[in-house]
């Protein structure tokens, strides 16, 4: 495993990473991915997504662990012993943030929390605490997944389709929305510390996280009063934005605005559909979609799908096959935008932020559990003695005694 430090534009941040499973570690890739000396730190059975599979690696470890895991240092500690939280402060001397995903209340009972203990012996100490629910409210302090999360912040209400029933969505995008809001709050902080010279506590919650991403529905309901619907891939108000079949694969056509659905319909051969009294204008379309959907189906049957959607983009509009997962990552395209990072036999998904002169540039595998254990304790001054006593004692493991 690659254990090169970086020199990337984030190279003077020191993160300690106290999370476990999805949003944190998501976060806190994307700092590592630019440089930042990311510690991951493990409870003695490790992160539990090291078990979630399979697939698992060669040397046991899931695809979960591995695909938000990179760019870390990585090492064990047992923070339920005094020991461990003695090493704990000794880390944060010298660290920019602290982030972590305990339940709510779990480093106040540790000894550790922000506002009595942290904030006073490490002012400048950026704390973020990701949490299902948040602290306050009827549902503060509660656990939370992401699923569970999308189920009662209204997602499910929205996905799918009258024959499918509300469905959770296909991707985790409440753990990763948090994650990358959670980037997004240790940014500003550490812009803000600039002025202030002061860390501050960053409270962040799945739940804030699903509400707040919830677009559009939020806002139609807030102005037209009218309960959301499942809608499949039909978009609520905008047509068409939807899937279609064609002579070869299903395909998905985006039409944004009137310019937009001309050029769709001289592209398919019938220019004069776009005059239609029915179809001029998008509230036209939108109330008489399923008329405009049986043209539009009985004009795409005629075609192949990737020639269309081909034709289509050439002429400014919207529209792309409906492709795997394989074939999403197998892409020219996906290679072009280095979108599939490979490491020393490992691959991961690239990192999308592309800073022209400051890019992106992962250079560590995720780490092996308890793989740096040693070396971060030396960083803090520990001798081989005081090591080999906290391996002995269990209140630290590396990758001889996992």
């Amino acid at each position: 495993m690659n254990n090169k430090k970086s020199e990337g534009v984030l190279s003077d941040i020191k993160i300690i990473d106290l999370t476990r499973v999805l949003g944190g570690p998501f976060c806190t890739q994307w700092f590592g991915d630019f440089g930042a000396d990311v510690i991951k730190i493990e409870p003695p059975q490790g992160d539990e997504t090291r078990h979630w599979g399979p697939p698992f690696d060669d040397n046991g470890t899931a695809s979960y662990f591995l695909g938000v895991n990179r760019s870390k240092r990585g090492m064990s500690l047992d923070l339920r012993t005094e020991k461990g939280r003695e090493i704990l402060l000794r880390l944060l001397e010298d660290a920019d943030v602290l982030i972590e995903n305990f339940k709510v209340g779990t480093l106040t009972r540790w000894g550790l929390d922000y506002d009595s203990v942290l904030k006073v012996r490490f002012p400048g100490l950026i704390h973020c605490r990701i949490s299902g629910f948040g602290k306050e409210g009827p549902l503060g302090g509660f656990p939370g997944y992401d699923a569970i999360v999308q189920a009662i912040g209204g997602w499910m209400s929205v996905n799918g389709s009258p024959e499918s029933g509300p469905t959770r969505v296909g991707i985790p995008m409440v753990d990763i929305g948090t994650g990358m809001s959670s980037a997004f709050g240790i940014m500003v902080a550490l812009h803000e510390r600039e002025n202030s010279g002061l860390g501050q506590f960053i409270d962040m919650s799945l739940y804030d996280t699903a509400l707040s991403l919830l677009f559009p529905h939020a806002a139609n309901w807030f102005i037209g009063n009218k309960r959301p619907q499942l809608t499949g891939n039909q978009h609520p108000n905008i047509f068409p934005y939807d899937t279609f079949s064609t002579q070869t694969c299903d395909i998905f056509i985006g039409v944004g605005n009137d310019g937009q659905f001309g050029r769709l319909c001289k592209v398919l051969g019938k220019p004069q559909l776009a005059q239609d009294k029915r179809f001029i204008t998008n509230e036209d379309r939108c109330q008489n979609r399923f008329l405009l959907r049986g043209e539009l189906e009985q004009l795409l049957s005629e075609h192949d799908g990737e020639k269309i959607c081909s034709a289509l983009m050439r002429n400014a509009v919207p529209a792309g096959p409906v492709l795997d997962v394989p074939e999403a990552l197998g892409h020219d395209h996906a290679k072009i935008r280095k979108m599939v990072v490979e490491l020393e036999g490992y691959k991961g998904l690239g990192n999308p932020v592309k800073l022209t002169r400051t890019p992106p540039h992962p250079e560590r595998t995720p780490p092996g559990f308890g793989q740096d254990t040693r070396s971060i304790l030396a960083e803090i001054g520990c001798d081989n003695r005081e090591i080999e006593d906290l391996i002995s004692a269990e209140v630290v493991k590396d990758k001889n005694s996992a």
